[in-house]
């Protein structure tokens, strides 16, 4: 099998051997990165990209800088390695097959950003600020007492995700499940509602 495979090689003209051997390389790396992003290690170069981003979001969207990530050189040598297999076949001229194999590569890298721009529109920090739930109407999760003689808890919905935030009120007991509207906010952790 191993003289069937050199054999093979040996035989594919010297300038198209490049490219065969630059796409089988990135092939077995960008395999090899998916694998360990679909496993959950994560992204298959952390620490290795030479990114601007320093806010720390997860998909490193850094801007320029991202475009030489390792994950997009890999993608551009597996664009320019296969474009140069493919394109060999119908172009006999080594500077044009060079010019599509790298137009190819480039290609390839346009294609994985997109991707990734499109990813990053799902992607969410479930971050909320307190202050938004004010003049909403949420419902009592567990019992308020009285006249701020205790507090309870509300859940209150951002954005998609409901969170549960304690409250009080200045009226009479709200028991669980009872509609309530957000006046204001006692302090940053605490609302303080009335039935709705």
């Amino acid at each position: 099998m191993e003289n069937i495979f050199l054999a093979w090689y040996e035989a594919i003209e010297p300038g198209v051997r490049i490219y065969w051997t630059i796409a089988g390389v990135a092939s077995l790396v960008f395999i090899v990165q998916m694998i360990l992003t679909f496993v959950g290690i994560g992204d298959a170069d952390a620490g290795a990209d030479i990114s601007a981003d320093v806010d720390g979001d997860t998909l490193g969207t850094g801007g320029v800088m991202q475009l030489f990530s390792i994950r997009n050189v890999v993608n551009f040598l597996l664009g320019f390695g296969w474009g140069g297999v493919c394109w060999s076949s119908v172009v006999d001229n080594p500077v044009v097959l060079l010019v599509l194999a790298l137009l190819t590569g480039v290609v390839f890298v346009g294609l994985f950003v997109l991707l990734l721009k499109q990813v990053m529109k799902l992607e969410t920090n479930g971050a909320y600020r307190v202050e938004e739930c004010v003049g909403t109407v949420c419902d009592v999760y567990l019992r308020i007492p009285a006249a701020r003689t205790g507090q309870g808890k509300v859940q209150v919905s951002f954005g998609g995700s409901i969170q549960e935030l304690a409250a009080v009120t200045d009226g009479e007991l709200l028991p669980s499940g009872t509609k309530v509207k957000v006046l204001s906010l006692v302090d940053k952790h605490t609302l303080l509602v009335e039935k709705a």
